[in-house]
């Protein structure tokens, strides 16, 4: 935080906001989330793959061999009127744990996949006003990288800082990335992982006098090493095989890229009060189906309380009167 511009003695000094600088990737989150068949734009700015002859291409989706060298662009267009200079960079991608939205590291972190491997030609680039500017991006896959899918993206971050507003001014930098898709031959091997299935149940403690819900909570896990679009459904049933719940789920990650976990939570209104139910939670994507299962019981534990109560004091008189009347001495017949 800064110090205020006048010494604290003249409070009737104008004091300056404090000022926190925010290093965003919000917008390029967003950007990237979206559906990928636009290019990734803010209004702004946008990033997109050079197009060929025949058609625009909104993302980057390549092909190679291990040890390959892919030459490709990217272009940087401004659409405001001043000139803008932006930080580019490669960046690999990853699901969200909150989401599964696709979202990509920053310049800081490591990289492994697509950051690692791609390098534009240029990290700093100025974009005059309602202009682009071409920058010449090389792919180097390594002689030993995994078969499959990778995806990341080509990332350019404005230099500038944009001021926030209240009290407390946060300047957000933002950034815009095109995604990078790349399958790198070899065997293809689709695999999906339903896991931590969890169950929690709320109901009121008389039955019938309230409303019961339940939340079954889970981790869909890419074990495999392609990019899904996985499907869930969910399957409840109770005592003597009853159909409590039978549904498909939705808010399901469109991409589950390899090796990605996402902690997805699926609501169950009007839950059972009274029964033992059985879910089954089976996610499908093309070339795999895994499912796994969790029980709860549910019981109007109140009631239940009262009646061990009630059944504790009956049982405890009962004692009591049979102790009582074995105690009596007996009275010789006249």
């Amino acid at each position: 935080m800064r110090k205020p511009s006048a010494p604290m003695r003249k409070p009737s000094a104008p004091m300056r906001k404090p000022y926190v600088l925010l290093l965003s990737l919000c917008c390029l989150l967003l950007g990237l989330a979206a559906t990928p068949a636009h290019a990734a734009d803010n209004g702004s700015w946008s990033v997109y793959p050079v197009s060929s002859r025949v058609a625009a291409r909104p993302y980057f989706a390549l092909s190679a061999d291990p040890g390959q060298t892919i030459e490709d662009k990217v272009v940087l267009a401004n659409k405001t009127a001043e000139p803008r200079t932006f930080r580019l960079y490669a960046a690999d991608a990853y699901n969200t744990a909150r989401d599964g939205g696709f979202a990509v590291r920053t310049a800081g972190e490591r990289m492994r996949g697509v950051g690692a491997w791609a390098r534009p030609a240029r990290s700093r680039v100025t974009v005059p006003g309602h202009g682009t500017v071409t920058v010449p991006v090389t792919l180097r896959v390594p002689v030993d990288a995994e078969p499959g899918d990778h995806s990341g993206a080509l990332v350019a971050i404005d230099e500038r800082i944009d001021p926030g507003a209240g009290s407390v001014a946060l300047g957000v930098r933002r950034a815009v990335g095109a995604r990078v898709y790349l399958r790198v031959s070899g065997p293809a091997l689709p695999a999906l992982a339903v896991e931590r299935v969890r169950i929690t149940h709320r109901q009121p403690l008389v039955p019938g006098l309230g409303d019961s819900a339940a939340a079954v909570s889970y981790t869909l896990h890419n074990t495999g090493n392609v990019t899904l679009d996985p499907k869930v459904e969910l399957r409840a049933r109770g005592l003597f095989g009853r159909t409590l719940l039978a549904r498909d789920l939705t808010g399901i990650p469109a991409e589950l890229l390899p090796g990605q976990r996402v902690r997805l939570t699926a609501p169950w209104r009007n839950a059972p009060q009274l029964d033992w139910a059985d879910v089954t939670l089976t996610a499908h994507a093309t070339g795999t189906r895994q499912s796994s299962s969790a029980s709860f019981l549910a019981l109007p534990w109140l009631v239940v309380t009262v009646a061990a109560a009630v059944a504790v004091a009956g049982v405890t008189l009962l004692v009591r009167a049979r102790r009582g009347r074995a105690r009596r001495p007996s009275v010789p017949a006249g």
